[in-house]
């Protein structure tokens, strides 16, 4: 018999730096898919860090933590290495899914450490994947199960977006979406919701196929936004947008391992949830995109339309009981708050507004950036 999958946890949070002067960003604290470690990428080519905050970040993404409870204070730890960072050079530390002012078509603006080996193939397409996400592994050993728990799982990822939008500005403009980030991922070839794979045979030779024929560097460069990792042994939820509050990160992260307990659950009794071709799924994904929990999410099974925050509140009673086995009611009970009063998103475009808006954009611009400095660094 099979034994049951750990569902320990990793996660890998994308950090921006900020200039204090220009409110600008000035570098990206992030790990590459190549060499896996972290770097700090900026115009002056200042890439060093220290061995502790490398070690770090290294560790916190392999999944080896059990409960939710150690990873928030692992994750407060990373964040607080970073802010400290920032902080021995002058500068201030943000957490958003985008900056709100900052582009890609200054020549002093630095490129994403996860993106930059891929340059020479996709051009522009990397240089404007100036966005920042957050990744959450949960540790699924058996192969067979990771397919068939991430077949189900693409179905919930709209859901979970909408919990954690936090880019609704891009280059100086609001897009009129709660998450321009994942618009901008899906630039990318391999992105967005995965197909519906059979079996880890037919997974695997999808991957091998492309490894052969040279159209990917390895399997990092499927991008999808749940994918197997070929290294950790888990399923990577690559969806988030990143968020400036440790509790609305830790929150998501807790859903995630309930969600996963739940559906290999159901597995292990011969059950399972109704699988939908990725073309619907896609349908919700955009509709996270541009409303977030303002907006409606079909619910496929009834053929209709309903409130994104009833469908979202529908998951987290379906996943309570395996949130309540893993002792992370507190952590999940936050995100009701989110559902509430709504994600990053939301605060940044009231900041924005209350600073004078459109009529005065650029100190409102400025005004966001300080909001998101404020709620991310926990050094001082």
């Amino acid at each position: 018999m099979t034994p049951a999958p750990s569902l320990r946890l990793g996660i890998e949070e994308e950090y921006q730096i900020i200039d204090p002067q220009t409110r600008n960003l000035r570098y990206i604290v992030t790990r590459t898919a190549r060499d896996e470690q972290p770097v700090l990428r900026g115009h002056d080519g200042d890439t060093s860090l220290n061995a502790e905050l490398t070690n770090s970040m290294c560790e916190l993404a392999k999944p080896h933590i059990s409960h939710v409870h150690e990873l928030k204070a692992a994750l407060i730890e990373q964040r607080q290495a970073v802010c400290a960072l920032a902080d021995e050079r002058g500068l201030l530390m943000a957490a958003a899914g985008t900056h709100p002012f900052a582009s890609w078509k200054q020549p002093d603006m630095p490129l994403h450490g996860r993106y930059e080996g891929v340059m020479a193939e996709m051009r522009v397409v990397a240089k404007r994947l100036l966005i920042f996400g957050m990744h959450v592994h949960v540790a699924i050993e058996d192969p067979a199960v990771a397919i068939d728990v991430m077949n189900v799982a693409r179905y919930m990822l709209p859901h979970l977006l909408t919990l954690t939008t936090s880019s609704p500005f891009w280059a100086g403009r609001d897009t009129g979406l709660k998450s321009y980030r994942a618009i901008l991922h899906e630039n990318l070839p391999r992105s967005g919701v995965p197909h519906f794979f059979a079996s880890p045979t037919e997974y695997r030779h999808y991957v091998d196929l492309l490894l052969k024929t040279h159209c990917i560097r390895s399997e990092n460069d499927i991008w999808w936004d749940v994918r197997p990792h070929h290294e950790y042994s888990s399923l990577e939820f690559r969806v988030f947008d990143m968020m400036p509050t440790v509790d609305d990160a830790v929150g998501v992260a807790a859903v995630v391992q309930a969600l996963v307990a739940w559906l290999v659950d159901l597995r292990s009794h011969n059950i399972s949830f109704r699988t939908y071709p990725r073309s619907l799924i896609e349908e919700n994904k955009w509709r996270a995109e541009r409303y977030g929990l303002d907006g409606k999410l079909i619910d496929f099974g009834k053929e209709q339309q309903l409130a994104a925050r009833t469908l979202v509140r529908e998951l987290l009673r379906l996943v309570d009981p395996y949130v309540n086995k893993l002792g992370a009611h507190r952590e999940v009970d936050h995100l009701y708050t989110v559902i509430e009063q709504g994600t990053s998103a939301d605060r940044q475009r009231r900041v924005y507004q209350q600073h004078g808006g459109n009529a005065n954009r650029e100190e409102a611009l400025r005004a966001v950036v300080d909001s998101l400095v404020a709620e991310t660094m926990i050094c001082r």
